[in-house]
């Protein structure tokens, strides 16, 4: 996998607000938020899609799932509720080719998230 701007924020080469740490995840706010709230949180090991997840995989995962509740309780949104969404891929909105989670909180969500994109209705 070639190195993206996430592989240069892991390694300190581009700045970010850094809003969490340890050895396995990072989390940084969004530079252009969706919501309120918005931050990613990324794994330090590059993995390009959702489609490219090993069994292997599973516990660093599922540290971006345990990271984001972590800091929804700290900052105080955790009751109210949030998102935490992982696109893939071009039709699944992906740009950067470095899984991510996003987290957005501070108001409601709608569903579906991008309504007025949608080809046809939902049954």
């Amino acid at each position: 996998m070639s190195e993206t701007i996430f592989t240069k924020i892991i390694n300190r080469e581009i700045p970010a607000e850094i809003i969490f740490e340890n050895d396995q995840v990072l989390a940084f706010k969004d530079i252009n938020p969706q919501a309120p709230v918005h931050f990613l949180v990324i794994p330090k090991k590059a993995i390009a899609t959702i489609n490219d997840i090993q069994a292997e995989d599973a516990e660093i995962v599922g540290q971006l799932y345990i990271a984001a509740a972590q800091i929804a309780k700290e900052q105080g949104f955790a009751e109210n509720g949030y998102r935490a969404v992982m696109n893939c891929n071009m039709d699944g909105g992906q740009t950067v080719y470095h899984i991510h989670l996003h987290v957005l909180a501070g108001k409601p969500m709608g569903w579906p998230p991008y309504q007025d994109t949608l080809k046809q209705p939902l049954p």
